[in-house]
């Protein structure tokens, strides 16, 4: 049996990982466990968001996690798009596209960490990218109108793969989602509708997810 902890930011990522990548890997014998991040902000009411606000709480949460001696990879779910300042490689990062400047702060991340069970993933660019692996599942589970499901559906014309959808602040995911559904609530429904999506064509459409799970895939306990 191997057991990951997986550092998480927010409510959608810990239903993600409970209801979706749970059951795809425990046939495996590999046991995922979600753990959210402490941050600043107050958990109240429904628009209660979680978001990684202080790398100090998020490297204090980490070694705890790493501390745990049963676990035999601490991992994160933790989103690319608005990173605190203080990130490890964030001032650095060279330009490219957004795959390597994500592999590059992935790797500055895990050598601050400088751990031998630590092993971290950031969302490109954030939860909702997943989502849009499917964008008539998103119309169909938010009960879209033919002129939202346009607009749905537009969005992904412009971009090869849903983890390029621009981290713009004036254009990220999941501001984009909520001006076509100002409904839209992310706990609720955006592990719902991956769910329904299905892993095999999230992995098909995001690339950089899939060498995560595929990461995650492999892992086996110590001998």
């Amino acid at each position: 049996m191997s057991k990951i902890l997986i550092l998480v930011e927010g409510q959608t990522e810990e239903v993600f990982v409970n209801q979706v990548l749970y059951p795809h890997l425990t046939p495996k014998n590999i046991f995922p466990i979600a753990k959210l991040a402490t941050t600043k902000r107050v958990k109240i009411g429904p628009d209660f968001k979680g978001g990684i606000v202080s790398y100090d709480k998020v490297r204090k949460d980490l070694v705890r996690l790493l501390g745990d001696t049963s676990s035999d990879l601490v991992t994160t779910m933790i989103d690319f798009y608005g990173l605190p300042e203080n990130f490890p490689g964030k001032n650095s990062m060279p330009p490219g596209d957004c795959f390597s400047r994500v592999k590059y702060l992935e790797a500055e991340f895990q050598r601050e960490i400088d751990h031998k069970k630590f092993v971290p993933y950031l969302q490109l660019h954030e939860f909702e990218a997943l989502m849009f692996a499917s964008p008539s599942e998103i119309s169909r589970m938010l009960h879209a109108e033919r002129e939202q499901a346009d607009q749905i559906q537009q969005i992904m014309t412009h971009f090869q793969s849903p983890e390029k959808i621009n981290e713009d602040p004036e254009k990220h995911v999941s501001k984009r989602l909520r001006e076509i559904f100002p409904e839209y609530d992310k706990p609720l429904y955006g592990p719902l509708i991956s769910k329904e999506i299905g892993l095999e064509k999230i992995r098909a459409e995001c690339n950089h997810f899939n060498g995560w799970l595929e990461m995650l895939e492999k892992l086996r306990p110590p001998v």
